[in-house]
């Protein structure tokens, strides 16, 4: 064993881009631009931002979001920013084919969904729709069986009638 080999290969390995778990990508792939942890919107536009990024299938991107809102939001409404965040990463853990750690966040997340006050219905966040999204989801997940793309792409409030 060469240490010199070795070092080489960690250093090459080390300069390359990494996604946002901070592992590397593959050799030639970019980095993806971060949202930033100082991101201030207001509830709705938070929302609506969350919401698209899970559309396109950022889940990821959608918990940032979340996560911000949390972070910088008002000590009343963190419950509620942080079970929203911990469902996206729940999500993002199933895209990646992490089943525990998905499930782990899932079930989380509906306990945080379910602790915040009922008579507390901010935003017209759908949390009864995100849990029993979430039981379907942990379901899927104890079968082992796939789970489709569509499922991945929960409604954050609730649908209006027009």
């Amino acid at each position: 064993m060469i240490s010199r080999d070795r070092d080489a290969a960690g250093r090459a390995r080390n300069d390359r881009p990494r996604d946002r778990l901070g592992r590397p990508l593959p050799p030639g792939s970019a980095g993806v631009a971060r949202i930033p942890d100082d991101l201030e919107l207001a509830p709705q536009q938070t929302l609506t931002f969350a919401q698209q990024l899970l559309d396109d299938g950022l889940a990821f991107n959608a918990h940032e979001v979340l996560e911000a809102a949390w972070k910088n939001g008002p000590v009343a409404e963190r419950m509620l920013w942080q079970g929203l965040a911990q469902y996206a990463v729940g999500i993002t853990h199933i895209q990646r084919g992490n089943a525990k750690g998905a499930g782990t966040l899932l079930r989380r997340a509906s306990e945080r969904l379910g602790a915040y006050p009922a008579n507390a219905q901010q935003h017209d966040v759908d949390r009864t729709g995100l849990i029993a999204h979430a039981a379907v989801l942990l379901a899927a997940l104890d079968a082992g069986g796939p789970i489709a793309e569509e499922q991945l792409r929960p409604r954050l409030c609730h649908v209006s009638a027009t």
